[in-house]
């Protein structure tokens, strides 16, 4: 299942896109959840990071799309960037804001399906998926592959992460389903990022420079987890 977002002003402009994503993963069994925006100032305004492809219209009302692809770059860096647009000229200035690609307009079925099947096929390629972490003030997309473990408090939730810790709310169990088979329980209380296990000894875990315990009742699960992931079985 891939987000995309179209910011388009013209309905028929973006009616067209959605028509094309629906006819494409009809054919192709690609899943796909559409969100449309009629400016790029809504799109903006209290924006999460939980796109995959972003396509976006130059000419907007408010804020032309290039000026919006800055501040989008801003908030999020590894979002999947398509101009759809018929000012050609505009591709020159897309390498600022590291567009993926451009769509002129009127877009064809063909043209369409082959920029989006370059994009999916990076997005497949980049070997790494993310997951959302949210709470009352904000919406942060981290990419598991930066997950060093996950740290739980009653309800109270810290994600530790390579650049840093994030607060949160959740439940192991839901954390867990996000996250899949690369991490695993060391006990109650940490789930850990696999990759990031360097040293097993007794009733410890050496996760990045830090050590955590090992519980007696999740002892057999946990070693089990590593040795799959060490001999590529996980």
């Amino acid at each position: 299942m891939y987000n995309i977002a179209i910011i388009e002003d013209e309905r028929d402009a973006a009616q067209l896109i959605r028509s094309y994503l629906d006819e494409y993963s009809k054919s192709s069994g690609e899943q796909f959840t559409v969100y449309e925006f009629s400016n790029a100032v809504r799109f903006l305004e209290n924006y999460t990071a939980k796109y995959d492809i972003v396509f976006m219209d130059i000419e907007l009302p408010d804020m032309n799309g290039m000026e919006a692809s800055r501040r989008l770059r801003m908030m999020d860096k590894d979002v999947i960037l398509i101009f759809v647009t018929n000012m050609a000229q505009c591709a020159v200035s897309g390498y600022e804001v590291e567009a993926f690609s451009f769509i002129v307009k009127p877009a064809t079925y063909n043209n369409f399906v082959m920029k989006l099947e370059r994009a999916l096929t990076r997005l497949k390629n980049s070997g790494d998926s993310a997951v959302y972490i949210r709470n009352k003030t904000f919406s942060k997309r981290v990419n598991t592959s930066d997950l060093k473990y996950v740290e739980i408090r009653s309800h109270n939730v810290i994600w530790h992460t390579v650049h840093g810790d994030i607060n949160s709310t959740g439940t192991l169990k839901s954390i867990q389903a996000q996250l899949g088979s690369n991490f695993a329980c060391c006990n109650q209380c940490y789930l850990v990022n696999l990759k990031f296990c360097s040293e097993v000894s007794g009733d410890c875990v050496k996760v990045g420079d830090e050590t955590l315990h090992i519980s007696r009742p999740k002892r057999a699960e946990f070693v089990r987890a590593l040795n799959l992931y060490i001999n590529g079985e996980n």
